[in-house]
């Protein structure tokens, strides 16, 4: 963990810390196989715009994806079919009731939502089966672009899924008896079973929440997975129904769109900002999970994160990121000498959030990583900082400093500095240029 961007992981393993003694929950033991998993296994991943990758606890443990797998199914429908075909046999309200509720519309028999069990069939029954591309097949390459990395089938969970799941079969016939259901229903559930029990880990999630989060490229990869109008169509109904008859209280209360499942999985995505995921398979009697749900709605107080909050602009955070050596600035006799007596730079601009703080402790490990032993943060053409990006940014300045580097803020207006604290409290200077010949006195001295 470099000392800048240790803020982000600090953060995540905070919480990991304070929830994973929290017993609440049950295990979901009408799938057998789920009711074997570790009920202590936890893990949180962040995974932001720019592929940077974030997780404590878990994070890399594999279990079946489960529910979590409905938006990216109803993403590749969406880019097959497009929206008004998709809607013609799934509509896109929220059902207010549980997952494997009878949601049917009256008039047409359509599933409430592609969220609910019953949109999900028939989301699953929707996808094009030929023999050159198999419905299943199209599916886990879905579910696999979106996840960075070849996903596989947990063949245990699926043999268990299939024992038991007799409630999802009643659906699909229940929804084959009004007429919207495009195929047999006993093909339909069991791809919808096979989806269901593809294997993950947070990471994977939180790649999968990134990539919704990115107008549809993974930020890991730089695949396009699904086009921008589909990722931004999931995220809709993921924030009006991706948590079932909690949606509304989710989205008022943590303010991303999100999706749960039955293993402990959770994904929450923040458009143009990161994509989160948590794995704890105590679930609360809405099947989500407890650990997931208490870390996830903390972080999102915590960081400011809520979607209707107004975020920094993603493309004008960071300005800089160099050396003071390839700067115009100074003659020769002044410059650097390669290794300590060198100096990092990175420069922002505009209103700094927890989106943009991430972005810039990134820039200050990628400036001066195995290069300096000095950085600067030049903070002149900033705008405004918020509590959490301040908080954020004086504590990665405090590990680098701890971690042996010495640091200047140029930073005119205080911007850094907490309201009442005085001048002196953190090493900053008008200008860049004056932060950057302090360091140079200092390495040198």
């Amino acid at each position: 963990m470099s000392p800048a961007t240790g803020a982000v992981t600090d953060a995540l393993r905070e919480l990991h810390s304070r929830y994973a003694g929290d017993g609440q929950g049950e295990l979901a033991d009408y799938i057998p196989q789920l009711a074997l998993a570790d009920p202590g296994a936890f893990g949180l991943a962040l995974i932001s715009m720019d592929g940077h990758l974030y997780s404590a606890g878990d994070a890399g443990v594999p279990f079946t994806v489960q529910s979590v797998s409905k938006p990216f199914v109803y993403a590749l429908a969406l880019s097959l079919l497009g929206l008004d075909e998709v809607s013609r046999w799934v509509n896109a309200e929220p059902s207010g009731e549980a997952f494997n509720a009878i949601s049917l519309e009256r008039s047409t028999g359509r599933p409430a939502n592609a969220m609910v069990n019953a949109g999900a069939i028939v989301t699953t029954a929707l996808i094009p089966d030929t023999p050159v591309a198999p419905r299943f097949g199209r599916i886990l390459d879905c579910l696999s672009r979106f996840a960075g990395r070849r996903l596989d089938v947990d063949e245990e969970v699926y043999a268990s899924e299939a024992a038991t799941g007799d409630r999802n079969r009643a659906l699909a016939y229940l929804i084959r008896s009004t007429g919207p259901l495009p195929v047999d229903p006993v093909a339909a559930v069991e791809t919808y079973f096979r989806q269901c029990s593809v294997r993950v880990t947070a990471l994977d999630l939180a790649a999968m929440a990134a990539t919704l989060a990115h107008g549809g490229v993974n930020p890991l990869t730089g695949d396009r997975v699904v086009a921008e109008p589909v990722a931004a169509q999931v995220l809709a109904v993921m924030a009006t129904c991706g948590m079932y008859d909690g949606s509304g209280d989710w989205l008022l209360r943590v303010g991303l769109p999100a999706k749960s499942g039955v293993s402990g999985g959770l994904i929450a995505a923040g458009p143009a900002r990161f994509g989160l995921a948590a794995y704890s398979p105590l679930l609360d009697p809405g099947g989500t999970s407890v650990r997931g749900r208490l870390a996830i709605g903390r972080l999102s107080e915590r960081l400011g994160l809520h979607l209707m909050h107004n975020p920094a602009l993603a493309a004008s955070t960071v300005t800089l990121v160099t050396t003071a050596d390839d700067l115009p600035a100074g003659p020769q006799a002044e410059r650097g000498q390669p290794g300590r007596g060198r100096v990092a730079v990175a420069a922002a601009q505009g209103a700094l959030d927890f989106t943009a703080a991430e972005r810039v402790l990134y820039a200050l490990d990628e400036a001066g990583t195995g290069r300096t032993g000095a950085v600067v943060l030049d903070l002149v053409r900033v705008t405004d900082i918020d509590t959490v990006a301040r908080a954020m940014l004086r504590g990665g300045l405090a590990r680098l400093a701890a971690d042996g580097r010495h640091t200047a803020v140029a930073d005119p207006d205080g911007r850094l500095r907490e309201p009442g604290e005085e001048a002196g409290s953190i090493r900053s200077f008008a200008s860049r240029e004056e932060a950057v010949a302090a360091c140079r006195a200092t390495a040198s001295g």
